[in-house]
């Protein structure tokens, strides 16, 4: 008993010593964290090169792109082909993918040799052999008829000729098909099988945008912004990238780290100088390592009693299978050092055993944990990208060292979580990454391009052509006359109000004037100080009132919007009130609306401006029309302003067979339906809730949100104009998008959803700046017919929050007779009221008494 309980602890202590023997000669290839971190910043920077445009050819991780849009999201349906290119086999396999309530994925495969003479010849008889087979397949199964989806993966570097590009590829299997003539399929997606992998466990988990390899050779792919990716045009979205993360230190920024044993590897392989980091960490050198470790250590006499065999002394003898046998447990391990040592035809000691056993642990620890440090470089700009604290993700892994390899795993998990306490990454091991893989992004590929259509169908309903545009505008004229003339302005949608205002600003007034701003709860009285000649400018002194809530809720004679107020001359209501209170006297001279005011402060700034628009909550437009044609005003000299109330346009049909079905929602449950219809589909106060119905309607038909409504979204009015504005606006980026998104309930919404959103907001906020470009084109063609002009110049005063260029762009196209400017108004109502009382006070003192 005493015995075993000394040999025990002789072995024990024995195995310590050799272990600490082996770390001290190995101590190089043993790196503290703060080498680690030291290699992920680097690899970082490496990124970075990569993904620019200018730096790219230089750069060691050439950083591809894949195309690939997407991950699986779950709703992905159909039959799919995928076809599996790698060394002298291939693979065809008919992939069923269903999700109905439950996914499911089933797959048939057939593995097909490639022969000798095929593939030491060219691409095209490689293609015509793959044909041939696949012609054989489809009609084993008896779907030779069908037209299906294929997607093929690499992994393996293609030596036939012309397969240096992926667009080759995909041209030499398509003209082999052609060529046979008895079948056809529909070649969506082409990858390697790194993103394979991503895409196969992107199924199994929404969470994974990122893959990767780590057998005999290595490589990773994620998700990244298109606005990193300088080689790519555009920059909504994401696209799979493609690392090629094997050549990392190919330009020496890992010299420091190699030993001599790695470049000893390098030398004696078929590519020296080319894929370093892989050489470091990858199944394909890792036994190779520990050979040349241990052929070193017995010239050093510290194994084998300084002996060497032929056997140790040949490459490729000691394999990497041996390494994870050797690590499997202590006393197993040791078992399967003897079993190794001795098939290499040694005879090893105990010591020899354990020293061989630890040499594996140090290499294989290496590799983990070098692969731990790139991987974190990943994760930190997944992170970055999407400005959050902490990262929640998941690594879709394949390969021959992660899976079997008894510790690479574990060792590879805890240095990321070392290394990135703010990334949450879950490791996903993946199921036949290669062929099941392509198929899923085939699937992906697929199911993307059918929503899209759906999509673009719904969205074509809120997209005008030009010729549409055109006869807005035509319409509009028309609505315009009717509403001009005595005899059809009664039935008239666009009513055409003259306003009494017979000029615009010529700069020769002066004086001070009141001016009273009434609206909502709240009202202004400003003293404006008018001065003309060399000081002409424009001084205001304003205070703000509140309206109590009982005078707001009693008659007209208390103010503004109370009862009694509608159809009653507000003039004459004011006068009266000043009258009662007997302390001051005010000569009432104008009332105005803000469309009015904003057209005179502009036209105070440019003599030209002779039309005034507002486009913000609600819309609408007036200009200076001809006497003439001022039928419910006596007189044919001269010109007035005339308030349009053109929000109205549309209410008697005019305007029905451009309405979409949203605009009918809208209208239906808004506070005054079948009125107002030209407002609803331009202004503020409705294009948020038309954005909301349109992406409720995408989120029934499963093409936003993956069909999950939040309660918030199905609110009235939750979305507001505002966000549209936002999301809109080019300068936002997508992560801000889904904070938007987030605020309103929908917290599991993905990247790509927040282009959709954005795109939504777009075609809205383009078919309202459209409308009422056509709207303005018929205004400003308008005064250009009455003066007999072939060419106006116009400035048009807008107010408002909505004017964008494309109304810009919609006025020039559709009236190409008018050079059109714009103004921006300032405080068109205050300030447009007292310089409409201005030019009406020097057009009163300007006629003899």
């Amino acid at each position: 008993m005493i015995a075993s309980h000394l040999l025990a602890y002789y072995l024990t202590e024995l195995h310590h010593d050799q272990v600490q023997k082996v770390d001290k000669y190995l101590y190089h290839l043993r790196l503290s964290d703060e080498n680690l971190m030291d290699v992920s910043l680097r690899f970082r920077r490496e990124m970075d090169k990569g993904l620019g445009r200018d730096t790219n050819p230089t750069a060691s991780l050439k950083m591809l792109p894949t195309f690939v849009r997407s991950t699986p999201d779950g709703t992905e349906n159909g039959n799919f082909l995928a076809l599996d290119l790698g060394g002298t086999h291939f693979r065809v396999l008919l992939v069923k993918v269903s999700s109905n309530g439950k996914q499911k994925v089933e797959m048939e495969n057939q593995i097909y040799a490639i022969p000798e003479d095929i593939m030491r010849g060219s691409g095209s008889e490689l293609f015509d052999h793959i044909a041939d087979c696949l012609a054989n397949f489809l009609d084993k199964l008896g779907i030779k008829g069908e037209k299906l989806p294929l997607g093929f993966t690499f992994s393996f570097p293609c030596l036939q000729t012309k397969l240096d590009e992926r667009k080759d590829v995909v041209a030499l299997l398509r003209r082999a098909i052609q060529k046979r003539g008895d079948f056809d399929i529909d070649i969506v997606a082409v990858i390697n099988d790194t993103v394979g992998t991503m895409m196969t466990c992107g199924y199994e988990d929404h969470h994974c945008e990122i893959g990767l390899i780590i057998g005999t050779g290595t490589n990773a792919c994620y998700m990244e912004e298109m606005r990193n990716m300088e080689l790519v045009e555009g920059d909504e979205g994401r696209m799979c990238v493609n690392m090629e993360w094997g050549a990392f230190g190919d330009d020496g920024a890992l010299d420091d780290l190699r030993t001599p044993f790695d470049r000893e590897i390098d030398d004696g392989s078929l590519n020296p100088g080319k894929q370093l980091f892989e050489k470091m960490i990858s199944g394909f050198y890792m036994g190779e390592l520990v050979r040349l470790i241990l052929v070193k250590m017995a010239k050093d006499k510290m194994i084998f009693q300084g002996q060497v065999t032929a056997d140790l002394l040949t490459t490729g003898r000691f394999n990497t299978g041996h390494v994870s046998a050797i690590e499997a447990d202590r006393d197993t391990g040791l078992l399967a050092a003897e079993k190794v040592l001795l098939g290499l035809g040694l005879s090893p000691s105990k010591e020899d055993c354990v020293a061989t056993q630890r040499v594996c642990q140090v290499v294989s620890t290496r590799a983990a944990h070098l692969c731990a440090a790139t991987l974190v470089s990943v994760l930190r700009q997944i992170r970055d990208n999407k400005a959050a604290e902490k990262l929640r993700t998941t690594i879709g892994v394949d390969g021959s060292v992660y899976k079997s390899h008894p510790q690479f795993a574990r060792r590879l998990h805890k240095m990321v979580r070392r290394l990135a306490p703010d990334c949450d990454a879950r490791f996903l091991r993946s199921e036949d990454g290669s062929g099941k893989g392509a198929a899923m992004v085939t699937a992906v590929a697929y199911r993307l391009a059918v929503q899209q259509a759906e999509r673009q169908g719904i969205l074509d309903t809120l997209r005008l052509g030009r010729e549409q545009l055109l006869e807005v505008k035509r319409r509009l004229g028309e609505a315009m006359e009717q509403g001009l003339a005595k005899e059809t302005h009664q039935q008239a949608s666009v009513k055409m109000l003259p306003t009494y205002v017979r000029a615009t600003p010529n700069g020769t007034e002066h004086g001070d004037f009141l001016a009273l701003d009434l609206g909502g709860t709240n009202f202004r009285v400003l003293l404006v100080r008018v001065r003309s000649g060399k000081r002409r400018n424009v001084e205001m002194h304003n205070k703000i009132y509140s309206i109590p809530q009982d005078t707001m809720q009693g008659t007209g004679e208390e103010g503004f919007k109370a009862s009694g107020c509608e159809g009653e001359d507000v003039v004459t209501l004011l006068k009266d009130a000043i009258h009662r209170r007997e302390e001051f006297d005010l000569d009432v001279v104008a009332v105005v609306n803000d469309t009015v005011g904003t057209m005179m402060t502009c036209g105070y700034e440019d003599p030209l401006c002779e039309v005034g628009l507002i486009v913000g909550t609600g819309t609408n437009a007036c200009y200076m029309e001809e006497m003439t044609n001022v039928e419910l005003v006596e007189g044919d000299e001269g010109r007035m302003c005339v308030n349009m109330e053109w929000g109205a346009f549309g209410d008697d049909g005019t305007l029905d067979d451009l309405c979409a079905e949203f605009d009918r929602v809208v209208d239906e449950s808004s506070n005054n339906p079948g009125k107002q219809r030209y407002e609803k589909m331009i202004s503020g106060m409705y294009l948020g809730e038309i954005v909301r119905n349109v992406l409720l309607e995408f989120t029934a038909k499963g093409l936003l949100f993956r069909g999950k409504l939040s309660e918030r979204l199905k609110t009235r009015g939750i979305f507001e104009t505002k966000f549209l504005s936002q999301i809109e606006s080019d300068r936002l980026a997508l992560r801000q998008v889904r904070s938007i998104l987030q605020h309103l309930g929908l917290t599991s919404s993905t990247c790509e959803d927040s282009i959709l959103v954005k795109e939504v907001c777009s075609v809205v906020a383009r078919r309202a700046a459209q409308l009422c470009g056509a709207g303005l084109a018929a205004v400003v063609d308008k005064v250009r017919r009455n003066r007999g002009l072939e060419h106006l110049r116009i400035t048009v005063g807008v107010d408002g929050t909505l004017f964008s260029g494309i109304m810009r762009e919609t006025v020039q196209d559709l009236a190409p007779g008018c050079e059109v400017s714009f103004l921006q108004s300032e405080d068109g109502s205050g300030k447009g009221a007292a310089l409409i009382t201005a030019v009406a006070c020097r057009m009163r003192d300007a006629v003899p008494h």
